[in-house]
């Protein structure tokens, strides 16, 4: 079984972190911590054994993995559940990793706030890294687009869809970004939906349910989804999270909602845990929807660039990928990875995008224009 952590040892871990924050600023030698900070939930972080369609994979603790191969290091590892809250932490405080998604790259990369990533320590990263993601476009400008790859390497990625629950609903077959979003609105599903803390995710759906791009600056079609989702959190009161919404639909509490690919894989994983059908969670992928790759980074005021390379290397490590994926169950951009992976898995092109599918999809941009107007209008969508 997956254990998750309870909130008081949340709160503890939380103040832990801001203890040991507080002393590596105040002296401690930092080319001996290394400091990460990553979403919650997304590493392997405990011993245990996880079967996925009939095979059994090992997990442990992959941190404690890297301290026994670099003994030298201390690490301090804290977390966050939104690109945008984690932000503005990194002027704030020294990191030697960050994981953001891909828009958020982007804008750390145009603002000057990561560190170009010598490749020559990253063997693993050359050796490994699916080269399907060598093509995809991050910003319209394609200058800015090939140099992402120079500051960031991929971690993890996944679609945006709907989980929903199949014995309730049925089987949803139709990927009109209308049909599989429509529920999202639906007020005979009052307090039953579950809605993501997240900007571009929740602002992003209901721009591809108006038939919108997921970037556009249009005023007119960014009214109308603001008008939208407010009128969703009047109507339909959705229930508003991250990592929490995972229990909710196995527990039958929520009946759809957005979803990142992996957290359906999750999703299916508690319930053949606890001896319940896994397919009663279903997930479909819109026509339009989002595909975010996360990727590890080292920002601009790093202390311990050493460390940090050798610790992105290590996540490259065939066993370490591994292990990360299966806790995980986002989809890998390890090549070795998806051969140890089940079939089940990896030919669902909802969780590994083939061409077409990639096509078809959006990533999420970054500019001035657009990350200013989109956090207004979700501070305004939150204010309702």
């Amino acid at each position: 079984m997956r254990i998750r952590r309870s909130m008081v040892l949340t709160v503890l871990i939380t103040i832990i972190t801001a203890v040991l924050l507080s002393s590596c600023a105040g002296g401690k030698d930092r080319s001996k911590t290394l400091v990460i900070y990553n979403w919650g939930e997304y590493m392997s972080r405990e011993s245990d054994t996880y079967t996925l369609y009939g095979k059994d994979y090992e997990i442990t603790d992959v941190i404690e993995d890297f301290k026994a191969k670099y003994p030298e290091y201390d690490v301090v590892y804290s977390t966050y559940d939104d690109n945008e809250k984690m932000y503005p932490m990194i002027d704030k405080e020294s990191f030697d990793i960050i994981i953001p998604s891909d828009y958020m790259v982007v804008r750390l990369l145009k603002e000057n706030k990561l560190q170009k990533l010598d490749m020559s320590k990253l063997p693993n990263v050359e050796k490994y890294m699916d080269q399907s993601l060598a093509s995809i476009r991050f910003d319209p400008d394609e200058a800015i687009s090939n140099q992402v790859y120079d500051y960031a390497a991929p971690y993890m990625y996944c679609t945006v869809g709907l989980i929903y629950n199949r014995d309730e609903l049925g089987q949803l077959t139709d990927t009109d970004p209308a049909a599989v979003w429509d529920i999202l609105f639906d007020t005979s599903w009052e307090n039953r939906i579950g809605m993501y803390n997240s900007m571009r995710e929740s602002i992003g759906a209901s721009l591809n349910y108006l038939g919108y791009s997921l970037n556009t600056v249009a005023a007119a079609e960014l009214e109308e989804a603001k008008n939208l989702l407010i009128e969703q959190r009047k109507s339909v009161k959705p229930i508003v999270g991250i990592d929490d919404l995972k229990d909710k639909y196995v527990s039958g509490e929520l009946v759809a909602g957005i979803a990142w690919s992996g957290d359906h894989v999750v999703c299916q994983q508690k319930l053949q845990d606890g001896g319940q059908d896994p397919e009663m969670l279903q997930y479909i992928l819109p026509q339009g929807s989002n595909m975010s790759i996360d990727m590890m980074c080292i920002p601009e005021n790093a202390e311990n660039v050493e460390a940090a390379h050798a610790f992105i290397d290590f996540m490259y490590e065939p066993e370490i990928a591994l292990k990360n994926a299966v806790y995980v169950g986002y989809s890998s951009p390890h090549t070795e990875v998806k051969q140890q992976l089940p079939i089940e898995i990896t030919s669902n092109t909802s969780y590994y995008p083939d061409a077409e599918t990639m096509e078809s999809l959006e990533l999420y941009f970054s500019s001035e224009e657009i990350d200013t107007t989109y956090d207004k209008i979700w501070q305004t969508v939150l204010a309702n």
